[in-house]
Order: C-alpha cells, then structure tokens, then sequence
C-alpha cells in the first residue's frame, strides 16, 4: 500500500508557454514557494536556477528543457520547464510524451500566441490534462477575458476559471477564489510567500458572483451529482466541487484558469493548489502500452513498483563529457548498479549511478520507482526513445517522432586539426537533439549542419565554443529541400550479373504516383506470390525505403509517393534476394525520374504583431518574399499579421522588419508544411 500511496502523491508535470509568456519566472517562484530555492532568480537578472545554461542565461530564453522536483501540500512533483522558442519545440515535444499534466501560462497582453498553439495541440496528441495561468495582469493591455476567448477560439478549449483578477495593469491589486469565494493577496515583504485570504470586496461582489455561477453550470453540465444539487439549489460542499473539477479536468472536458502576475509575486500557489488537486497522479492515466518485441502482441504496464520495469529515455544530454539520460520510470524499479535490457537496441546496459535533478545540480539515489523522472548515469548506448525493461520481461514502447529539420549552414573547423574533433562532437550533440544532424556533403566534402531554424543552429554553433571548445567558419544559411513527384510512372528493371564470384538475379515491376500533400511515403506489393513471393516483400520495402532519402533533383529525401510492386520474375534457384534489392533500387530511381519530379520547399507560418501605422509596408513586405496573407487581427493599436511564407525568403527578416517599423514589430515564425518551390532564391 505504501507504494501505491506514494504514487498516488505525485504529480509529474510541465510548464509550456509561448516565448516571453513569463514561464521560467512562474516556475521560478514554484522553486521558492515550495522551499526548493532559498531566493528568487529572475530571468532578466540572468539567474533563474532553471536557466543554467550560460547562453540561456545570457540571452533570457530557455534553450533546453530542466527537470526539478519539490514538495507542496506532502505531494512530489515533479516538474520540467520547456523552451518556448519554436526551434526548440522538441524539447516539449519529448516532455509531453512523459508527463501526466500541463500549466499553460499565457500572457494577459499577448493571449494565445502562435507556440501556445503548437505546444497545445501536442499535449491534445497524448491527452495530457491541462491548467491554464493568465500571467502579467499587471501589464499595459493585459486582459483576462480576451485570454479566455482566444483559448475558445483558437485551441477550441473550454475554459473554467477557478480565480478572477481584481484589477488590471497598475490596478491587479489580487484574486477572487471562486470555489472558496474568498478574496486573495499576497505580502510582498516575504516576495508573496504568505497568501492572505479575507472576505471579496464590495466592487467585486457582482463580478465574482456571476463568475461562481458560471463556475457551477459549466460543471453541472459534466456531472450529474453537481447538476442535481445545483437545479434544487443546495449549497454544494467545497470538497464535492473540487471533485467534480478534478474529473472535468482529467477527461480534458475542461480547463481550470487561474490569473495572476509571476513577477509581482501574485497568483502562483493557487496554480500549486490546482496541480495537487486537479492534475493527475500515475495512477490516474491509463497503463503505458507497448508491444513484446518478439511478436508484437499489445501489453500495459501498471504504475506500481511491484510490476516489471518498463521506462523510456525521453532527453540525452552530454553532462562534462559523460552521457546523462532522463528516464520516465512507468512501472517497476531501476537499481543503481543493476543490469537493464535496451530493449529498442537489443543491448544490456548497466545503471551506473541514478540522480534526481534539480536544473544541472542532482541528489544521488539508490533507486527509482513507478512514476518516478531520473537522471541516469552508464547507459552507453542508450538513445532518446528507447525503452529500458528486464531481458525475461521484455516491452517496447512506441518510439518517439521527431521533427525534420528545415535549415542547413556548412561548417569548418578554423584549424585543421580539428576536423576530427568536429565530426565527434557534431555526433555528441545529435545524440542529444534528434532533431539537429550532421552530414558530410558528398559533392564539395564540407561538413553540413541542419536544424530548426536559424538560432537553433547558433546556438549549437556557440555550444561547439564555449562547450567543446571548437572555433568553427558557418556559412550562409540553406534551406532543406524536399522532393515529390507530380504523375504516374511504372518501369521494369532486371538485374542479372556475377557479383563477388555469385550471380544475382532478380526483374521486378514498379509503379509510383503521387500522395496527397502531407499524406507521407506510402509501399504496398500487388504483385501475385509466384512472382514475387511474399519473403521478399520485407526486402523491396527495405530498399524502396531507402532510394527515397535520395531523390533524382537534387538528392533531397522524397516525400508524398506511393510506390508499388506490381510485377516481377522469380525463379527457383536463380533468382536471389541480393538481385530483387539491387532490381528494386534501378526501378525506382527510374520511375522518380519518369513521373516529372519537383523540389519542395519548407513553408513558414509567420505573424507579425505590428503598430496599425506600419500594416501597409509589412503586408507589402510579406507579398514581394512570395507569401500569402492569410487574415490580419487587430488587438488595440496592434495588428497581428498572419501570413504563409517560404522559409528561404525569411532569411534576415528581423532586420528588414525593425528598419521598415522603427523597431516597433516582432514577429515569430513556425514550419507549416512542404509546397512546390516557388521561392525565387529556391537551390541551385
């Protein structure tokens, strides 16, 4: 029972936002309030504790996700601080596969912003339930209901708030509480560690009124005991409506909201109070599910210490030049000093030391149970994804899916005798980012580096300096083509001659057509058995595979085809596996030059929040790069400009940007999808 009591006081959970939204500044005051921390560091000073990077802390963004862990109200939680930059999305991508819930923090003065949106819908794909924080009611412009109706709007979410701000910009005095419809503030003499909790005043008697009744029909609506007590008009008890919530928010029917200004010490305990009663333990979510790797039948592992292991490496990270990998522990225990399976590898590998991390200082210990977020020291060839088990117990997990990366710039080595050095520790960092790699270009022999976007690869060029001490040239940046076809085409291919002193043998028939936009590679055989008989079809779709990270252009990966084997010859004794594979290679490269053939381009989804004065030029600005306007939005004074546009004429936007708005717009830009090339500086 202990076990199972232990877990059912955990709660692993992420903090997500937009760029700017004042995330790593909550989860900041999260670190104090729960007596993690002993001061506040603040972002702007260049000391936030979950910013320990050097770059993070001088350019006051979070690059890398951090792990933390603390206590609140005898709960562990468990919490992980992401990057709220786009070419970082990975880093929540991997975060959300592993946590049970999510605080969302939205700025009051920018609402729902384009990285909200992509980091939302990801926690949707794996049913994460979430919390929403309004932060920065404090500032110029800052809104709390315009926040909720773009949470409607634009993430199709039904918003609960739980507490209303009194007050706006310099006027946030505090928060009306509706569950216990108390009036909330906080003591600045302690940095708002003490809340003090009184009656609602007089000018927020009204408003916090119609709140809790919009409060009690949003949740009669989700539950019949509530919608039973609420039409007799009984007085609900507090801990049945916190119940009734707690199921909304676990069946993701509804969003609990909470307002508040992380860097004015207002507004984040109740946030802590709302993870410990709404968000879920492991116990709540369903079992992890996996396959057994020898016959693939389903199987789910329960959150308890008594049942195999089953974890999966969701971060590496080089850690003074030893590999650390974070673990998300579903069932069983991890040992320090035990042998585990890799299961994805096939591969023993041994736990050297286990860590709870708190940013990039850890506590050793002795053993990892269910529900559980470790460092792990010693696992040699363990990659992001893989799953560890015991080998008499073996489960796989389904892998996770990584990004493409969209940008290219060359690199060299200032001195020649790093070139070596370069290609290991280029290795080192894709190990850790699956979405950052590394490849020699077989034409000029330069080393090429591909990301996310442009300050994705400077900050891993600044990483190879300050990390590994590697002084590289970067050339211009290139954008990462795709290719697809446009028709149909089928070819016949035989091979048939002597390799190695054996002949290989082997004719197949290949089809190929285009896929929808997005619809992926697609392999299917149609062929009958006595032609192609089905041992090989596993082979043919290995090679097919394998032709299409190479298209017939340029030599970009193909995208969006559907290939067919629709024929062959096969005959007993002569025909071999190695001829049917080298058959399969020529037709296809074949068939991809036959069905008229194209480059891709990366397409950007771009917005830019610009003064009413300035729309004009920007809009023109947006039409002469090739791009489309997709609608324009006005908040205040402020226009926000959404528009489509390929990424190889967004190359020094920023500077075009602040000269044509006195420096008055931003912008952000995010991947949308793969198009036709119409750019006019497409590749050469």
């Amino acid at each position: 029972m202990a076990g199972e009591a232990r877990i059912k006081k955990t709660r692993n959970f992420g903090v997500v936002a937009h760029i700017d939204a004042g995330k790593t500044t909550f989860t900041e005051r999260v670190l104090y309030y729960t007596g993690r921390t002993h001061k506040i560091g603040e972002v702007h000073d260049g000391a936030a504790v979950m910013d320990w990077m050097e770059l993070e802390q001088q350019r006051g963004i979070t690059i890398t996700s951090a792990a933390t862990s603390c206590q609140w109200q005898g709960h562990t939680l468990n919490l992980i601080d992401t990057p709220g930059h786009v070419d970082f999305t990975i880093e929540v991508e991997r975060s959300l596969r592993v946590l049970d819930g999510v605080v969302a923090v939205f700025c009051a003065v920018g609402g729902v912003e384009p990285q909200s949106e992509t980091v939302w819908h990801q926690a949707d794909r794996y049913r994460v339930p979430k919390i929403a924080f309004v932060n920065k009611m404090d500032r110029v412009g800052a809104d709390f209901h315009q926040v909720l109706q773009q949470m409607r709007d634009k993430l199709g979410a039904v918003p609960l708030p739980l507490t209303i701000p009194h007050g706006a910009e310099d006027r946030f005095q505090g928060v009306v509480d509706l569950v216990t419809m108390e009036y909330l503030t906080w003591d600045q003499a302690d940095q708002g560690a003490t809340v003090k909790r009184g009656a609602i005043p007089e000018d927020m008697a009204e408003t916090a009124a119609a709140g809790r009744e919009a409060l009690l029909e949003a949740i009669a609506e989700t539950d019949d005991r509530i919608m039973d007590l609420y039409l007799e008009e009984q007085e609900i008890p507090t801990a049945e409506l916190k119940a009734a919530i707690r199921r909304a928010c676990l069946a993701l029917e509804l969003v609990p909201v909470f307002a508040g200004s992380a860097l004015r010490n207002k507004g984040v305990q109740p946030v802590l109070d709302a993870v410990v009663s709404y968000l879920p333990s492991p116990l709540d979510v369903p079992p992890v599910e996996g396959v057994h790797p020898d016959d693939n039948e389903p199987e789910r592992r329960q959150a308890d210490d008594a049942a195999p292991l089953a974890a999966l490496a969701f971060k590496v990270q080089m850690d003074q030049g030893r590999k650390l990998v974070y673990l998300r522990v579903y069932s069983g225990v991890i040992k320090a000093g035990a042998e585990v399976f890799n299961v994805s590898k096939g591969l023993g590998e041994k736990v050297a030391r286990i860590l709870r991390m708190h940013a990039n200082k850890r506590e050793r210990l002795s053993q990892a149970r269910a529900g559980d977020i470790v460092g792990v020291m010693g696992l040699k060839n363990t990659s992001t994804g893989d799953t560890l088990a015991p080998k008499d117990r073996p489960l796989l997990l389904d892998p996770m899916e990584f990004y493409e990366p969209v940008i290219s710039v060359a690199v060299e080595p200032k001195t020649v005798g790093d070139q070596d050095k370069l290609e290991a520790t280029l290795a080192k960092l894709s190990d850790e980012d699956p979405t950052f790699k590394a490849r020699e270009d077989p034409d000029t022999g330069q080393t090429v580096i591909s990301g996310m976007g442009e300050l994705h690869l400077e900050v891993l060029v600044h990483r190879l300096a300050q990390e590994y001490g590697l002084q590289v040239n970067v050339g211009r940046p290139q954008v990462v083509y795709r290719e697809t076809i446009t028709s149909e085409a089928a070819v016949t291919e035989t091979f048939d001659r002597d390799l190695g002193g054996e002949r290989q043998v082997g004719e197949v028939t290949i089809s190929v057509s285009p896929n929808p936009r997005g619809g992926g590679n697609t392999f299917r055989v149609t062929a009958p058995p006595e032609q192609v008989p089905p041992e090989l079809h596993p082979v043919l779709e290995a090679a097919v595979n394998e032709a299409l990270t190479s298209g017939v252009v340029l030599g970009y990966p193909v995208l969006d085809t559907c290939v067919k084997i629709t024929g062959g010859t096969y005959t007993q004794g002569t025909s071999t596996e190695l001829g049917f594979r080298l058959a399969c290679s020529m037709a296809i490269k074949r068939a991809l030059t036959e069905a008229d053939p194209v480059l891709l381009e990366p397409v950007m989804k771009v917005e830019v929040m610009v003064p009413e004065d300035f729309m004009g030029e920007v809009i023109g600005d947006l039409n002469a790069r090739g791009g489309s306007v997709e609608g324009v939005e006005p908040k205040g004074g402020i226009s926000v400009v959404r528009a489509l546009v390929p990424l190889a004429e967004m190359f020094g936007y920023s500077t075009s940007l602040r000269s044509a708005t006195q420096g008055r717009a931003i912008f952000t830009m995010q991947f949308s999808h793969y198009d036709r090339t119409r750019s006019k500086s497409h590749a050469k």
